[in-house]
């Protein structure tokens, strides 16, 4: 009997699986992704054909009611996350936003309210992730006599406690610049950094809210005022860290630490200083290496189609003729008549109505004309 050495065949080798390549969104593609607040009455996934429908092509919305405690489980169904999933990706919209719930304070000096808002932001971040959203806004909490140092050592603290044991997928968490309203933390952005720097175990970043900005003191007016602020953005956060604008006029004055938006141009803020932050070369898609960025509109509805209009309006200020930007469907508004005043007298009804025309008409105006 010959004995033969056994051939070796290289493909006899165990080779492990290299690890999938993670693609990024679809909505990473370098263009401008231009979206609004919508509603989620009703049904959450109606919200995503509301931003289509007023021609947004990314969304932010409220995972649950925004200005209630959570009464029992406050978690999304799997088979209603699961629609919702299924329909943004046939609405091809995103980035997706989040946006927290305004008791939750993590800042809060009293104990129980405090942990009371870290399980509500846990269970923010839950829903976040079942909707596989892309970013989670988040203010900052109000310190309420507690030193600012400490209150931001409780809010990064705060943030950590919450996202703990979480697998968060995508999610970024976003802290958000305030207009320093009350003892609201955030209104600078050296505190922004400080909880940043607190919180480099997680996956973070930074909302700008415009009108904040301009409310806690920073000029977006001029050139030099708004060269100024992105200067002093890079130098504390970092531009790269900034996913997400929100886009929203001022009812206030500049430095008036009230926070009050205003539609787009009708406000102290103004069209040309909105032209200038929209197509700033360094909060343009691509710019400092990020995928892309998200304009977010959290604009008030005071009449019938202030939302489209204002959706249309940053488009027109982005360049993207109507042609080109997403459609949006004639005469849909999220809002089906003015809001309820008090009765008036035929007089004076009259000259409201005649001065709500004229306001319409100059709103149509702004969002029609191309800049």
């Amino acid at each position: 009997m010959i004995r033969t050495e056994p051939v070796y065949d290289e493909s006899d080798e165990y080779r492990p699986e290299p690890p999938p390549i993670v693609l990024p969104p679809a909505w990473q593609d370098g263009s401008f992704r231009v979206g609004i607040h919508t509603s989620i009455a009703g049904d959450i996934a109606s919200a995503l054909d509301t931003a289509s429908k007023l021609g947004a092509n990314a969304l932010q919305i409220f995972s649950a009611s925004p200005r209630m405690w959570p009464r029992g489980s406050s978690r999304i169904a799997d088979a209603d996350a699961a629609r919702f999933r299924a329909r943004r990706e046939e609405l091809g919209l995103g980035p997706l936003v989040i946006h927290d719930n305004y008791l939750i304070n993590l800042a809060c000096p009293d104990r129980v309210m405090r942990t009371r808002s870290i399980q509500a932001f846990h269970d923010e971040i839950i829903r976040a992730v079942s909707l596989d959203a892309d970013f989670l806004v988040a203010h900052p909490g109000s310190c309420l006599g507690t030193p600012v140092d400490q209150a931001i050592s409780e809010i990064a603290d705060g943030v950590r406690h919450a996202a703990k044991g979480v697998k968060l997928g995508r999610l970024r968490i976003l802290i958000e610049n305030t207009s320093g309203m009350g003892s609201a933390v955030g209104a600078n952005f050296e505190e922004l950094k400080s909880i940043l720097d607190l919180t480099r175990d997680l996956p973070m970043g930074i909302c700008l809210d415009t009108a904040h900005m301009f409310e806690a003191g920073y000029d977006l007016t001029t050139e030099e005022g708004l060269e100024a602020t992105l200067a002093a953005v890079d130098r504390t956060v970092g531009l790269h860290r900034v996913y997400v604008l929100h886009v929203n006029d001022s009812k206030t004055p500049l430095g008036s630490r009230v926070d009050r938006h205003e539609n787009i141009g009708f406000g102290k803020i103004g069209l040309k200083a909105f032209a200038r932050i929209l197509n700033h070369a360094r909060l343009s898609p691509g710019a400092q290496g990020l995928p892309g960025r998200a304009f977010i509109l959290e604009t008030p509805i005071d009449e019938p189609g202030d939302d489209r209009r204002n959706v249309r309006a940053l488009w027109n200020l982005l360049g993207v003729s109507v042609k080109d930007a997403p459609k949006a469907v004639d005469g849909f508004s999220m809002t089906k008549g003015p809001k309820k005043a008090k009765p008036l007298t035929q007089r004076t009804q009259s000259k409201t109505n005649d001065k709500a025309k004229s306001k319409t008409k100059k709103k149509t105006s702004i969002a029609s004309k191309q800049i």
